[in-house]
This record gives structure tokens, C-alpha cells and sequence, in this order.
């Protein structure tokens, strides 16, 4: 017996899928899609320069004796065991710093004026001086002058060698 619709068994028929209506995206797909593109948007607006897209300064051997104030800031987690600019491997404890064009091997006294401590680091790595820091300690550098808690410091930079 053919039923109303003109199948048997009452079955309807279905469109082959070349002629079916696209299916329109559930809305958890477009918030994924929305927020992919939002969070590359502003990722592309941030401002910072990454560090292969920066053209660094000619490196520059200061003078002993020199000093120069500005702010300090640390790293070290994310980059321990890592290749520094200068091409040795990076250890967050160690006593050395980046700059942003003071030649490898320079030696400075740093000084956190807050506390009045000081280390003497050497220069083994490069970062880009957009955010307006003098220097750029390890870790350890920055635990030994106490600039792990607040971060970020004012310094004086005195070159010893």
C-alpha cells in the first residue's frame, strides 16, 4: 500500500546531499571561530615586536667606569636551558644578563636602588629595549639584588669590565 506522501513504507524521500541546504554552523562553533579570530587580531595589534622582527643596535663595548640608570626587569622560567643570542645555553641561576646592545661579555654592576644590593653579571643575551628597561637579569642575578618579587626595579649600571 503507498502511503500520502507516494513512497512505500512511509518512508520520505531524501535530497541527495549535493542538493541540500549547507548546515549553518552551531553557535559553540562560531564563538570558537569568533574568539580564533579576535585573539589573532589583537595578537597582530599588540605592539610587541618579537624578537626575530627586531633589528638589534651594532653591539657597543662601553667603557669601564660608565654608569647609566634605568629599570630593570628578570626572566629566566621558559627560557633555562635555551640558547641565548650569544649562542651559550642559558641557565636561569647564573649570574648574567641581556641587553640590548652591550657587547657579550661585558661585565656591569648592577645595583637595586631600592635596596641599595648589587650583583655583578655578564652580558650573554640580547632583548629588545621596547618596553624602555635598561638591563634584563637571570634569575638568579635578580634574586641576589631582591628584584624577583617586585619584578621590575630601578637600577644603576656601573661597567666593571
Amino acid at each position: 500500500m503507498m502511503s500520502s506522501r507516494g513512497t512505500s513504507a512511509g518512508r520520505v524521500p531524501r535530497d541527495p546531499p549535493s542538493r541540500r541546504a549547507p548546515r549553518r554552523p552551531s553557535g559553540k562553533a562560531l564563538l570558537g571561530v569568533t574568539g580564533l579570530a579576535s585573539s589573532l587580531l589583537l595578537a597582530a595589534c599588540s605592539g610587541n615586536p618579537k624578537a626575530k622582527d627586531y633589528a638589534f643596535p651594532p653591539p657597543e663595548k662601553p667603557a669601564p667606569g660608565s654608569v647609566v640608570e634605568g629599570i630593570a626587569s628578570w626572566y629566566g622560567p621558559g627560557y633555562d636551558g635555551k640558547r641565548t643570542s650569544s649562542g651559550e645555553v642559558f641557565d636561569q641561576d647564573a649570574l648574567t644578563a641581556a641587553h640590548a646592545y652591550w657587547a657579550f661579555g661585558t661585565r656591569a654592576r648592577v645595583t637595586l636602588l631600592s635596596t641599595g644590593r648589587s650583583v655583578v653579571v655578564r652580558i650573554n643575551d640580547r632583548f629588545p629595549s621596547h618596553k624602555g628597561r635598561a638591563i634584563d637579569l637571570s634569575r638568579g642575578a635578580a634574586k641576589a639584588i631582591g628584584l624577583i618579587g617586585p619584578g621590575t626595579g630601578a637600577v644603576r649600571l656601573e661597567i666593571v669590565e
